[in-house]
């Protein structure tokens, strides 16, 4: 594709979140940070990193359902050896009991420290990330039932509430954060496949074209499968049109329904139809502290920009 629009996406609502959010972090005891297990790298919000970082912290892949388990396997290792609490999260009450241990061992020196003055210690939990990535989700899984609101869209969660998951233990859910300016226009485009932005403000057809070709890099045997595309040095439109020759969708004449393929590919791709398929491939070219933006070595895998600049847009 050619030059790419910058995707500049920061609600009213984010602004006053990261606020609250601040504002909450002196009782929290523990910080459970989700990415998506797709996208490691690019679905890690800096903000969140620094805001957290003198905190005792958790790092789960999100939706492993959805990833490469290999792949997924080797990123938990990447984020342990940078002395992380990790681990793959997939909604199963043996990871929630994983999960639990985690927090179990991250607040075990606050815990150790209320006993020795005679206080039996209630911990507080943090949930973070960027939208749609499944905090909500793990929310409910731990506390055992529905609590927390879910959605396969951003913005479901738009305030911070607490709920107790055991006498001692009560968990934060908080809306999903993005940063203020997304910078590097890679990044923006795979949370965009992910839905950590609103579609209404994209141009969904050329994401959809954006997502086959990064495909064609990380998963041509999937876009054989389902769409019947033999030829993976496919770009732009000939892309499409093989989606929708693959595919069946052809309005009367012959004439390809783009708006149809596109819907689909996105569709498909967010709900694991194609696949379990990892984007962002773990290489040990990446290893770098997790204060950088770097995300994983490959054939169009920039620098990525680590912005912090406060930015408080109307709604």
């Amino acid at each position: 594709m050619g030059n790419e629009n910058k995707i500049n996406w920061y609600p009213g609502h984010m602004a006053r979140a990261k606020r609250l959010l601040g504002d909450q972090l002196s009782r929290v005891d523990v910080i459970i940070e989700l990415c998506d297990a797709r996208l490691p790298f690019s679905s890690r919000n800096p903000d969140l990193i620094k805001m957290g970082r003198n905190k005792q912290r958790i790092l789960l892949l999100g939706k492993a359902d959805l990833a490469d388990p290999a792949e997924t396997a080797k990123w938990v290792n990447h984020f342990k050896s940078e002395g992380l609490l990790a681990c793959a999260a997939i909604d199963t009450r043996q990871k929630a009991k994983t999960v639990l241990q985690l927090i179990d061992k991250a607040a075990q020196q606050a815990v150790e420290r209320a006993a020795d003055r005679g206080i039996r210690k209630t911990v507080r939990a943090m949930v973070v990330g960027v939208p749609n990535v499944g905090k909500s989700t793990l929310t409910n899984r731990l506390h055992g039932a529905p609590i927390a609101k879910v959605g396969d869209m951003p913005g479901v969660t738009r305030a911070n509430q607490w709920v107790k998951i055991t006498p001692y233990l009560e968990l934060m859910d908080s809306p999903g954060l993005l940063w203020p300016r997304l910078d590097d226009p890679l990044a923006a485009r795979r949370l965009a496949y992910i839905a950590a932005i609103r579609d209404e403000v994209l141009d969904t057809d050329a994401l959809a074209i954006q997502l086959l070709e990064d495909m064609c890099e990380a998963a041509p045997a999937a876009l054989n499968d389902r769409f019947k595309i033999k030829d993976p040095s496919l770009r732009g439109v000939e892309l499409l049109d093989a989606v929708c020759k693959g595919r069946g969708f052809l309005m009367k004449g012959g004439v390809c329904d783009y708006d149809r393929a596109c819907a689909v590919v996105l569709d498909e791709f967010r709900g694991g139809k194609l696949g379990r398929i990892t984007l962002e491939k773990y290489h040990p070219r990446a290893e770098r502290s997790e204060a950088g933006r770097d995300i994983p070595a490959g054939p169009e895998t920039p620098e990525t920009a680590d912005s912090t600049e406060e930015n408080d847009p109307e709604e």
